[in-house]
């Protein structure tokens, strides 16, 4: 991509007609090849080329930027990165394009007498500090907290914990993660005892099966599902969709398998049923390696301020679990879940035949569920059950959505149960943070504060007195904000907001910071494969943007913790990591040297004896595994995985005679999450200019409603008024609607609910009950 000033108008025609040529190629939908890139760039540019990952969804592809005079100017995949190999999606592609945004806020603005007054940035500095003082002095500490994002860069989260958690001594801090992979992390610590993939993403390449469980791959992950897609074609490799939507990964799949909301619980318990049934269960490896577990059921759905649960496991054998497994036949199971019996005995002969290899995706429809960490309990049951884990080809794995998901917020710890290194209600892990922290052990408190939902219940409250947001924007992304708007509206709180773009949170703050974008800093990612990646600043940022790690840093020194925070503005990147990296020390988590990370296009933890662990658990390949056997599952005091016995529930809401339509929620190809940034890019938002309702064609007709006519979705939280999409992207089923959540013109989340998985924390964004009418 080419981005000369001198050539707007004709680069931005080029490009609209390179997306045009990138969308007929239907078997690899939304992205753009080498050839298809490099037609983007004058043969003569002279072009410094840099290397870093892409800043948009949690892939990690490698992206070059050409840089001219001080300008990104031009952008491509990076063919020596493992996770794409040269090939970028149309957002990734597109990306340096908002850069520029003539609304781009480029010096901070404080609300003085209700307007917005442009203030210089270390005087706005002084005001957040002041008033964070000022209210921990009146109010106490857990008066106050942070809201920062999987993409924040690994520095950037990293200060914030040790602000929060080290310096002042609240867990109050939280991440919009909790909002796309708090029931991947639950999941993975209640099955394995240690969190993220055991397998990367060359499980693609030797994979006969790839089962995705409520996952639109081909939009939310296209360069993963083009990869897919070429082993589909080169070695007859098979795709299976499961999802409650016919979508665009429906049509390029191989097979697509339609179930109620809700009842993949079931469904999944069903295979496990078929598993036993037709002796397909990996006795040796089961025997060897897995306990089984049964936990709390019937245990509510959050909705409920100050809501708390604890399960309690309890042990039982095979056989207990046997007979739990009675209830999920597949005669039993078809006649709730809308999938067949010969679907789910199919899906159970794929996992079953011990001669194919399947590596089962999923990222929100899996993790927004209201048993969310259950039914990543479930998809571990299956591949645990046939041994299917842990190898080239074979196993599990949660995609994450946010460039960093991984690596800032589950790898950093910006949970409120978590720390660099474990989480806050170990006695060894508080320990170890006040030591490399260089803080008294006692000011880390060992109870969590708030999660996200509760955090933001709490400034609705008056609780929390004040709150700092950092790369995010929860006034669109958050459940039932027609709750929290006017939370963070109200006097009661003091709102700052650090961000790139004007947004819809930052129409409610008090102090609004510029941020820089980031290609104008130095930092690091850690994607859904366990790789770090790091970059370099490449352009300067404009007017007074700043890193938000070094925002962070100054508001910490005013406060009164310049010890704790004895960074260099030109170095904190490289002092940071360093200090981080004390926490991940050994086999088990070992991350590379900063130099090997400027080097390479990423390198997978754990890294040991300068080598990148890709399958983690099996001895044939993980040097941590140390109890002399095949494999070792070392999360877990006595080495063994658990199959977790977890029943169908259904959702906390469900349709009826005054709300009669399951509502889902999501994304699309052209846009990433609330849109701030790709709806500032002018190909990308003329491709998707606007966000709309999609109907099965049979209700619509039903209701009267035409295509591109305004409709009303309305739940008992809110209402929202959209177009209807009729027989367009996607096919809802009968009796459900779908509307993605980019557009801030259109919220969406004003209707949805705010039940969470009472384990992991997560909200639901997938199913709630609407009504709609024509507006």
């Amino acid at each position: 991509m080419y981005n000369s000033l001198s050539n707007r108008r004709s680069f931005i025609k080029k490009m609209a007609m390179l997306s045009a040529m990138t969308a007929a190629a239907s078997m690899f939908p939304g992205i753009l090849f080498a050839a298809e890139q490099e037609a983007g760039i004058p043969a003569n540019a002279n072009l410094d080329w840099k290397k870093g990952p892409c800043r948009f969804c949690g892939v990690g592809c490698g992206i070059l930027v050409g840089t001219e005079n001080g300008k990104a100017v031009a952008i491509k995949g990076d063919p020596n990165c493992e996770v794409n190999k040269g090939l970028l999606c149309v957002k990734g592609y597109h990306q340096i394009m908002c850069i520029q945004a003539k609304d781009r806020l480029t010096h901070a603005l404080v609300k003085k007498n209700g307007a917005y007054v442009k203030t210089p940035l270390n005087e706005a500095l002084d005001i957040v500090a002041d008033k964070m003082k000022e209210t921990i002095s009146k109010h106490g500490k857990d008066a106050v907290a942070m809201y920062t994002s999987g993409q924040s860069t690994i520095p950037e989260g990293y200060v914030a914990s040790k602000l929060m958690k080290g310096a002042i001594g609240t867990n109050n801090l939280d991440c919009n993660a909790r909002l796309c992979m708090a029931s991947a992390v639950a999941g993975f610590l209640t099955t394995f005892g240690a969190d993220e993939p055991m397998g990367c993403y060359e499980d693609i390449d030797h994979a006969d099966y790839f089962v995705t469980w409520g996952n639109n791959m081909a939009e939310m992950h296209p360069v993963l599902f083009s990869r897919m897609l070429e082993q589909k074609s080169r070695r007859g490799a098979k795709i299976i969709d499961f999802a409650t939507r016919t979508s665009r990964s429906s049509i390029a799949s191989t097979r697509s398998i339609l179930f109620e909301p809700q009842t993949d619980l079931a469904v999944a318990n069903a295979i496990c049923y078929e598993i036993i049934k037709n002796g397909w269960v990996n006795t040796s490896f089961v025997e060897k390696h897995c306990s089984f577990n049964k936990g709390l059921t019937n245990m509510g759905y959050g909705l409920e301020d100050n809501y708390k649960f604890k399960d309690k496991p309890e042990k039982i054998d095979f056989e207990a679990y046997k007979a739990f497994l009675k209830d999920y036949s597949p005669e039993k199971v078809a006649k709730y879940s809308k999938v067949s019996v010969k679907d789910i005995k199919y899906l159970a002969s794929i996992y079953g035949d011990p001669n194919k290899k399947v590596v089962s995706y999923w990222c929100m429809g899996m993790n927004q569920h209201t048993r969310g960490t259950w039914m990543n309990n479930l998809v571990y049951n299956i591949h645990l059950l046939t041994g299917k884990i842990s190898q080239p080809g074979n196993g599990p794995f949660s995609l994450t959505g946010q460039p960093s998901a991984c690596g800032t917020a589950r790898e950093v710890g910006t949970f409120t149960h978590k720390l660099p290194k474990g989480v806050v209600m170990n006695e060894k892990h508080r320990r170890l943070a006040a030591k490399i922290w260089k803080v008294p052990y006692e000011r880390i408190p060992s109870k969590p504060t708030y999660h996200t939902t509760e955090m933001f219940r709490a400034v609705d409250r008056g609780d929390i007195k004040f709150i700092w947001t950092q790369v995010t924007n929860p006034l669109v992304s958050l459940p039932k904000t027609s709750r929290y708007r006017p939370g963070m509206k109200k006097d009661s709180c003091f709102v700052v907001v650090s961000d790139v773009f004007p947004t819809p949170t930052s129409d409610v703050a008090d102090v609004i910071l510029p941020a820089s974008w980031h290609i104008e800093k130095s930092g690091l990612y850690g994607n859904s494969e366990r790789r770090t990646q790091h970059w370099d600043q490449m352009i300067d940022g404009p007017g007074d943007t700043t890193p938000d790690a070094w925002m962070t840093i100054e508001v910490a020194k005013r406060m009164g913790f310049r010890d704790l925070f004895p960074y260099t503005r030109e170095n904190h990147v490289e002092e940071i990591y360093n200090e981080y990296k004390q926490f991940h020390e050994g086999k088990k988590h070992g991350m590379a040297p900063l130099e090997v990370l400027k080097k390479e296009s990423g390198v997978i933890w754990p890294y040991v004896d300068g080598k990148s662990t890709q399958w983690r658990f099996n001895a044939k390949y993980d040097p941590a595994c140390s109890n002399g056997e095949d494999f070792h599952f070392y999360g877990k005091p006595d080495g063994r995985a658990v199959i977790w016995q977890r029943p169908y529930e259904p959702a906390p809401e469900v349709p009826d005679q005054e709300y009669p339509f399951w509502l889902n929620t999501g994304r699309v190809v052209e846009h990433w999450h609330t849109g701030s940034m790709t709806r500032r890019i002018p190909v990308l938002h003329q491709s998707m200019p606007a966000a709309y309702i999609e109907f099965h064609p049979e209700d619509a007709k039903a209701l009267g409603i035409r295509d591109g006519e305004n409709v009303k979705i309305t739940s008992r939280r809110g209402y929202c008024i959209m177009p209807a999409s009729i027989d367009k992207r996607g096919l809802p089923t009968k009796g459900q609607v779908f509307a993605p959540f980019f557009d801030e013109n259109m919220l969406i989340n004003d209707v949805t609910l705010d039940a969470f998985c009472p384990i992991s924390k997560e909200p639901d964004f997938k199913k709630c009950a609407v009504k709609v009418e024509k507006a």
